[in-house]
């Protein structure tokens, strides 16, 4: 019944059903044959309202629409968009100049919003035009912009570190009791923003040096055109200092006060919120109709987030009531008893690599915050309990995912970037310029893999 029932929620949602109703309505579906043939306790169901009730009181989770606030904010200010028309023209003159620029843009953008659909779209939006004007292959060009755009799964502060943090605080908590710790220790959003921040710079200097290296290899995929209206114009002092100090102070502020312990996320979220609010006024951008959409755009996502949330309570229950987190642990049990070497905790590798090609598979066809609430809460306790770091455990989830979101043929940022890209740039070219990035996620995923300290090595230091 437990795998019955997971594989039945996949199915509603291939259909196109929404997500909170795919979780909810199947797993109640579920529990009524299970009272049927009288193999569901329904005791399991009366702990529901406790859940809402603590989903609905949870302080950090009000972070989540104050941080979609500031992104779209952000976005209808067109901060994006004078961001990258600077970075063009100051780094345009070298052959690998504006792919430079889009990547730095693309981690400002992340740390500034933390939505990856939004990202991709506005870099899609803004630079592929540019890119393509200035005779970049529309694969180096596409892939660039994808892989810029995917960036606000890793860098902070992402919406899904911040859920991942809700979930596998939970399952670490959880796993610690099935230890026979009844003191258990704690997981923080700002740990995991810590956590994120050395594989995130990893992962843009990775990019940065591919680009680097395959101008020098092969110029004429990033030559200017022979064409005065292409070619960047000259950058002064003055425009460097308005277009880049107001994000990357709102950005210290936002992340510094959190990861330095001062403020919690859902604090600095608000800080950031009002920031956004500042910057859209300065811009001349704060209309009644920009407000409106913002308004509009934010309790729209954050409806759909907290639905969910309530949906994978219903899903939780009902799986455990059927005895899914036993057949769960067993499962990966035995996968670890087969494992003989391994530079993770002992008998973590084998299930860890399970775990992470079947999420790297779920991310072709179900969003992340699916996946977060669907696949996490049976697995991570069952992991967290064989000795794996929390914090190590969420980044490398997230960087899975970023995988995910470039991976041909379902992933998502290639749908953001097919539905604004002109048609004279294919789905194939797309589809290839996305390999050698995702080739180089895959590296880091091992590099992360082989040396854990790259990310528990600063929460450690934070601590």
């Amino acid at each position: 019944m437990p795998l019955l029932l997971f594989l039945s929620v996949c199915g509603v949602l291939l259909m196109g059903f929404p997500v909170a109703f795919s979780l909810a309505g199947t797993a109640i579906a579920f529990a009524g044959i299970g009272l049927l043939f009288d193999n569901f306790d329904a005791d399991f169901l009366s702990a529901l309202p406790n859940r809402i009730y603590g989903i609905m009181t949870n302080q950090t989770l009000i972070a989540v629409p104050l941080f979609i606030f500031m992104g779209v904010m952000l976005e209808k200010a067109r901060i994006a968009e004078d961001l990258l028309g600077t970075m063009a023209d100051l780094f345009g003159k070298s052959k690998s100049g504006l792919g430079l620029s889009v990547i730095l843009v693309g981690m400002l953008l992340a740390a500034s919003t933390g939505i990856v659909g939004a990202t991709v779209v506005t870099m899609g939006l803004l630079s592929l035009p540019l890119m393509l004007k200035r005779g970049y292959n529309p694969q180096l060009a596409c892939g660039t912009i994808c892989a810029a755009g995917t960036l606000g799964q890793i860098i902070p502060p992402s919406i899904i570190l911040i859920l991942l943090g809700e979930v596998l605080s939970a399952s670490y908590q959880q796993a610690q009791l099935d230890m026979g710790i009844f003191s258990p220790e704690t997981l923080s959003v700002g740990d995991l923003f810590a956590g994120a921040i050395v594989p995130g710079l990893l992962l843009v200097a990775m990019y940065m040096i591919y680009l680097y290296i395959y101008a020098r290899l092969k110029p004429s995929a990033c030559e200017h055109q022979n064409n005065p209206a292409a070619a960047p114009a000259p950058v002064k002092a003055g425009r460097i200092f308005t277009v880049l100090l107001p994000p990357l102070i709102l950005i210290f502020i936002v992340l510094g006060s959190i990861i330095g312990g001062v403020a919690t996320p859902t604090e600095a979220a608000s800080v950031g919120a009002f920031g956004a609010i500042v910057l859209a006024f300065i811009k001349g951008e704060f209309t009644r109709e920009n407000l409106r959409h913002v308004m509009r755009t934010t309790t729209r996502v954050t409806s759909m987030i907290f639905m969910i949330f309530i949906g994978a309570a219903i899903f939780s229950l009902v799986f455990k009531g059927f005895g899914g987190d036993e057949w769960v642990a067993d499962a990966l049990h035995g996968i670890a008893a087969q494992e003989h070497l391994s530079f993770l905790p002992e008998g973590a590798f084998l299930p860890i690599l399970t775990v992470m090609l079947v999420m790297f598979v779920l991310g072709f066809i179900l969003d992340f915050i699916e996946i977060t609430f669907v696949v996490v809460p049976v697995v991570a306790p069952v992991l967290l309990g064989m000795g794996v770091d929390p914090v190590w455990l969420g980044i490398m989830i997230a960087i899975n995912l970023q995988t995910s979101f470039l991976t041909p043929p379902f992933g998502f940022a290639l749908f953001y970037l097919r539905g604004v890209a002109p048609p004279s740039v294919t789905t194939r070219a797309i589809y290839q310029g996305v390999i050698p990035f995702i080739l180089i996620q895959l590296l880091v995923l091992m590099v992360l893999a082989y040396w854990p300290d790259l990310i528990t090595w600063l929460p450690e230091k934070l601590a």
